[in-house]
């Protein structure tokens, strides 16, 4: 996937603020179960946002760079324990990006 200009990042940061996390990673930490989903959910929002779980043994950053690897996506941004990841769909992407 192309680098996302800091403008870009701006954008989707914005349009994510009001997102619920619709994954989680666990103390077991990204494995192949959770790449699936996020694959899945990328799939049909493009951006999303996910939650570490506490008592995960990777940090936030880590968990989503190894996620954004994983699934071809950007990695737009980590705020705590929350990372936000996105991907364009190959039909009909939804997002227009700046």
């Amino acid at each position: 996937m192309a680098e996302l200009t800091g403008k870009q990042k701006r954008y989707l940061r914005g349009l994510g603020h009001h997102l619920n996390p619709v994954v989680q990673v666990g103390q077991r930490g990204v494995h192949e179960s959770v790449i699936e989903k996020v694959l899945e959910e990328l799939g049909h929002h493009e951006l999303i946002k996910l939650k570490v779980g506490q008592d995960c043994l990777e940090t936030a950053k880590e968990a989503g760079e190894t996620l954004a690897e994983a699934c071809e996506a950007s990695l737009v941004q980590v705020i705590g324990r929350m990372v936000l990841l996105y991907r364009a769909r190959e039909k009909k992407p939804e997002i227009k990006l700046p």
